[in-house]
């Protein structure tokens, strides 16, 4: 009889490096709900902050995998997983909270998270095709989500500023129906070079 799939016993050192870097996104997520409930900007400065931090523990869970030696399928869709919550929901809800609220901004980030989404299981998909001899996925096809941190630093600047709400970078313009703010235009930008096919970055 196979054994029975335990998640505790399966998980690895590593794989919890990844879960901490799923807890820094659902947080930025709650930060990010709070500041619209209460205004209060700290808690929006807190949420941003922990972008970063999220994005410490995903570079740690691959270095710890490889000084383990201890990578595993399991792995591999956890830290998918984790990284669509804090490189993909969580950018786009702390984009939300600070104004980019209208429904064209609403069709953008949608998309910049579906395409998060779509560049990771296409990540899954093509590993082991794209990995050398050694095992190693040489390059990435498009930007890796993570680099969405530069959005939220773009977006924790304008906070720190005090532009956010109706006193937003560029303003907003109504666009037949819907509301449209131009600084949304960097998460469509982001996600098409997420999942851009002729883009090939070298996997360090």
């Amino acid at each position: 009889m196979p054994r029975h799939f335990s998640m505790l016993r399966e998980f690895h050192l590593a794989d919890w490096f990844t879960l901490a870097n799923a807890f820094c996104g659902t947080g930025a997520i709650f930060a990010a709900m709070r500041f619209l409930q209460e205004g209060g900007v700290r808690d929006l400065m807190i949420g941003m902050a922990l972008i970063p931090l999220a994005f410490i523990f995903d570079a740690l869970d691959g270095r710890v995998a490889r000084w383990r030696k201890s990578s595993s399928t399991l792995g591999r869709e956890l830290d998918s997983l984790a990284d669509v919550i804090s490189f993909g929901v969580a950018p786009a809800a702390l984009a939300y909270a600070c104004g980019l609220q209208g429904g064209w901004d609403w069709v953008i980030l949608s998309y910049f998270v579906g395409c998060g989404v779509s560049r990771l299981a296409r990540y899954n998909v093509t590993a082991e095709a794209m990995s050398g001899e050694e095992g190693k996925v040489k390059y990435f096809e498009g930007t890796p989500i993570p680099t969405s941190l530069l959005l939220v630093i773009v977006l924790a600047i304008a906070a720190w500023q005090g532009a956010i709400g109706a006193d937003l970078w560029f303003g907003g313009y109504r666009l037949g129906p819907w509301l449209f703010h131009p600084l949304v235009l960097m998460f469509a930008l982001s996600g098409s070079l997420m999942i851009s096919k002729t883009l090939h970055i070298p996997k360090p």
